[in-house]
């Protein structure tokens, strides 16, 4: 898939998102500074939450506390969404950095004002991707889709999948644990590939609320082509996601070794040029294992292998001396050659 201009595949390296999400507490200075600070580390996308808070959730939702606040989500959302005109200046700000800026609607009327906004692609969230009807609006934008897929399985993930398949965007799937943080004991690795065997029209990656990189980078090897992960500027803020937050620093390693992994990812199992000094003493050549005569049959006692191995005869060829006829005498230690032998 290609957002802006980003191929995202599994031959690219992987998609680091830096997710500000609510962690600004609804400051357009705070967050323009993360949107800053994700730039001085190397990031290339920046994710946000887009909240209209009334058409977003009903009444009820302010008698709903989630388990990392202590007010309701209703509360929540209200005090950390940013304005129209404020994300529309985040958005600014981002894209002028050389970032691409992309969002998460949780409501009809954020999808509609992203799609004002121009938005290159869509985050739809795990608590929607079993939304279908939001799902059907975004994807009639026809632009592409990156969907977290926490809190649901295989088999509950079909249905919004075909709405994708049918619409013809592109679309990525995230594994996800939606837990703040998620310990190993939940998080699923496997995961990622058991997305990749279920939909293979989809570019899968990880969306990690785990503590630390090790998680993510992990999922690299598994063949993540996305990785997202909550970004602060600092980890000393207040916020219901800052603890699963990673702070410049560690943004910086994550896109650092999520490449390498990929770039060791895709090489072949073969002796490399660099390794050839070292190939030339690691390995072992035949030597005589003692003084021998020519006319000897070589037996197996006769011979050895041993370092250095810039012999002519390589150990793995052992096999092939045994039985072959002396022509010359040699002594102990000394390398064997083909022309040793009638």
């Amino acid at each position: 898939m290609k957002i802006a201009n980003r191929t995202i595949s599994p031959l690219d390296p992987p998609l680091v998102i830096a997710e500000i999400g609510i962690n600004h507490g609804g400051s357009l200075e705070v967050a323009k500074d993360m949107v800053l600070k994700a730039a001085q580390s190397g990031c290339e996308m920046v994710k946000h939450q887009t909240h209209i808070v009334e058409d977003e959730m009903t009444e009820a939702a302010k008698q709903i506390f989630p388990p990392n606040a202590e007010v309701s989500i209703w509360d929540v959302m209200a005090s950390c969404a940013l304005s129209r005109d404020d994300e529309a200046e985040l958005k600014r700000y981002t894209e002028s950095l050389g970032m691409i800026f992309i969002s998460t609607p949780f409501s009809r009327a954020a999808a509609n004002f992203l799609n004002e906004l121009d938005v290159p692609a869509y985050k739809i969230g795990s608590g929607e991707a079993d939304n279908l009807p939001l799902i059907r609006h975004i994807a009639r934008f026809g632009k592409p889709v990156i969907m977290s897929t926490g809190m649901q399985t295989i088999e509950t993930l079909r249905a919004s999948v075909e709405i994708l398949d049918q619409s013809g965007v592109e679309y990525a799937l995230l594994e996800c644990t939606n837990l703040y943080p998620s310990p190993p004991e939940i998080v699923s690795l496997k995961g990622v590939t058991d997305l990749q065997k279920a939909f293979p029209n989809a570019v899968v990656g990880f969306s990690d609320h785990s503590i630390g990189p090790e998680m993510a980078l992990a999922s690299v090897a598994l063949g993540a082509c996305i990785l997202e992960r909550h970004f602060t500027d600092t980890r000393y803020r207040k916020g219901p996601d800052i603890s699963c937050s990673m702070d410049p620093a560690e943004l910086k390693l994550l896109i650092d070794r999520s490449r390498e992994i990929h770039t060791a990812l895709h090489n072949e199992k073969e002796r490399t040029g660099p390794e050839e000094d070292v190939y030339r003493f690691a390995r072992a050549s035949i030597v005589a294992d003692q003084d021998l005569k020519a006319g000897t049959v070589i037996g197996e006692a006769d011979i050895w292998a041993r370092r250095p191995g810039n012999g002519e005869i390589a150990g793995y060829d052992f096999d092939k001396v045994v039985g072959k006829t002396l022509k010359v005498d040699v002594t102990r230690n000394q390398q064997l050659r083909w022309s040793d032998f009638a």
